[in-house]
């Protein structure tokens, strides 16, 4: 069973920090990708940040309009999920679900979602 809970969302000032954090609470396996993305209303879901099952940096996918100002990195042990979010923008304000995506079979993907967490950036 997969469960995602995240959390860390807030409202902040341009330029502002935050740390978003996704729990699983289930099994985590070799081959799942974890990642965020985000949505803001009438769009739809985008990218942020996700991470390959070997953690190295290379296999790591970050949007370019986040590059330099979002890190994604893992807890593996604790099975916790973290995005790293420095030099907020109003543009980032979005509702941010964490993402896990694990291959079934060739051709068969599992694909859960936690619930979001709200972040605002507005002065």
């Amino acid at each position: 069973q997969v469960q995602l809970v995240e959390s860390g969302g807030a409202v902040v000032q341009p330029g502002s920090s935050l740390k978003l954090s996704c729990a699983h609470s289930g099994s985590l396996f070799s081959v799942d990708n974890w990642g965020w993305y985000r949505q803001t209303p009438g769009a739809d879901r985008e990218l942020v940040a996700v991470m390959s099952p070997s953690g190295s940096a290379n296999s790591i996918n970050i949007t370019d309009s986040v590059k330099g100002r979002f890190t994604i990195s893992v807890d593996r042990a604790k099975r916790i999920l973290f995005l790293d979010m420095n030099d907020l923008k109003p543009e980032d304000t979005a509702v941010y679900y964490c993402n896990l995506r694990r291959p079934l079979t060739p051709t068969q993907t599992a694909n859960y979602w936690g619930q979001g967490t709200q972040v605002t950036v507005s002065s």
